[in-house]
């Protein structure tokens, strides 16, 4: 239990990573990088969360597919 209050903190941290891991290699399979992607989100007022957008990468590839293609379109305008 000595350890539990920073263990709390540190899982908060690591999801956080997992997830931006898991969006980088599903954007990386559209021809973008994370930062490109967070930025194309940003300009066509999709706002999701890290979690929602790792879990759609990971189990539902489709749809993830739409919304990247709606970021390259945006960002090639």
């Amino acid at each position: 239990m000595e350890y539990s209050y920073r263990d709390r903190k540190n899982r908060k941290r690591d999801f956080r990573r997992l997830w931006i891991v898991r969006i980088n290699a599903a954007a990386r399979l559209h021809g973008m990088n994370y930062s490109q992607f967070m930025n194309g989100l940003v300009k066509t007022d999709i706002q999701m969360d890290r979690k929602m957008l790792a879990h759609l990468a990971m189990e539902e590839p489709i749809l993830f597919k739409k919304i990247a293609k709606e970021v390259q379109i945006k960002l090639a305008a």
